[in-house]
């Protein structure tokens, strides 16, 4: 039983969200066991994943949006479902952007796809094992996608109330997969790209289902109660959702390039070696005199390559334009929510999230 949260920091939230993911992915495990055992196995190793830590704040967001519109005395049980569902989403994008990526860590671990490659490979299994660790990835993602729908449909709401959280939940996903394919697109087409597209990715990558879409999302979830507001509550999330998680895609481009791995969980770099086309590197580019301009199209290949990049980078004085901008984004977001018609604890915690999404060292 998940914990009551009507009290006003609702601090059990992270722990009644993991309560609400265990339960949920025992019961989705015992009957994939039933079908087959290694069917069980493969669904311990996607609840691993799941439950591999994080920091959650897409429930969080999206508690502290509908927390904003259904007020401080409504039990948050019944759509704590909703709110869970939106981890396993994050899963699905997480394991599949790994693949994409090629990428062997994730917060300190070995990817899903490497976990599998490892598996086959102790197995003794015919076939290619990274090619086995890949194709089975792939199926993690999809499978904690439907699980994301079946856990969104156990929240106990009406189904008018469902349907709408339902197109919210539905436009979420199209946008994070425009992004996805926007952000491979620019690795292939460096060329064609600027800060504007740049920062156009992040928008629907990062910002749309880490912050914006969450606070929609729970918006919705409170209604009918917020008819009368919910024109006010939509205008005021959006301008604090757009401003947090630009913002926070822009610190991610930062700890792409000169974050600490023991920290962040992955190799500092990693952006630079496959070229991705981020907001950092494409002011980079702008900024730069002729001889850095040089240097950075070289295509590094050794770690001293990345590190050497990543000064010429630095010289730029980009990542000092890149701070500017996480600083106007984040001031921007909390004017939005000057005007909201929240309660003050909730404007104090969002205010608090948009610095501490934006300041991260992970």
């Amino acid at each position: 039983m998940a914990p009551n949260l009507t009290g006003p920091a609702a601090l059990n939230l992270t722990d009644a969200v993991e309560g609400t993911l265990a339960d949920f992915l025992a019961r989705e495990i015992a009957a994939l066991d039933e079908m087959d055992p290694a069917l069980g196995g493969f669904a311990r190793t996607a609840r691993d994943c799941v439950l591999a830590g994080g920091k959650r704040l897409r429930p969080t967001f999206a508690y502290w949006g509908w927390r904003g519109a259904a007020g401080p005395e409504q039990r948050v049980e019944p759509v704590l479902p909703a709110f869970a569902a939106l981890e396993l989403l994050h899963t699905f994008a997480l394991v599949h952007d790994d693949v994409m990526d090629g990428s062997d860590t994730r917060r300190g671990h070995p990817t899903a796809h490497r976990v599998l490659e490892a598996q086959h490979a102790a197995a003794g299994r015919r076939g290619d094992p990274a090619r086995f660790g890949e194709a089975s990835a792939v199926l993690i993602g999809d499978l904690c996608l439907v699980w994301a729908d079946r856990l969104l449909g156990a929240a106990d709401v009406s189904d008018a109330v469902l349907l709408g959280a339902r197109r919210c939940y539905d436009q979420m996903r199209i946008e994070t997969i425009a992004g996805q394919y926007l952000d491979i697109l620019g690795e292939a087409e460096p060329g064609s790209w600027s800060v504007a597209r740049a920062l156009r990715v992040a928008r629907h990558k990062t910002a749309a289902y880490t912050v914006l879409r969450p606070l929609h999302f729970g918006l919705t979830l409170a209604a009918p109660a917020t008819a009368k507001r919910s024109h006010a509550l939509l205008d005021a999330y959006s301008g604090y959702g757009l401003g947090v998680g630009e913002a926070f895609q822009l610190r991610d481009d930062l700890l792409g390039v000169y974050g600490e791995p023991a920290v962040t969980g992955k190799p500092a770099g990693d952006d630079l070696l496959a070229g991705k086309p981020t907001a950092l590197l494409m002011l980079a580019r702008e900024m730069a005199t002729s001889a850095q301009l040089a240097e950075l199209g070289c295509e590094p290949r050794t770690e001293a390559d990345v590190q050497h990049l990543a000064q010429v980078v630095a010289d730029t004085g980009a990542p000092e334009r890149v701070e500017k901008m996480i600083e106007e984004r984040v001031a921007a977001a909390v004017h939005a929510l000057r005007r909201a018609p929240i309660d003050d604890v909730t404007r104090n915690m969002l205010t608090g999230l948009a610095v501490t999404a934006t300041q991260r060292q992970a």
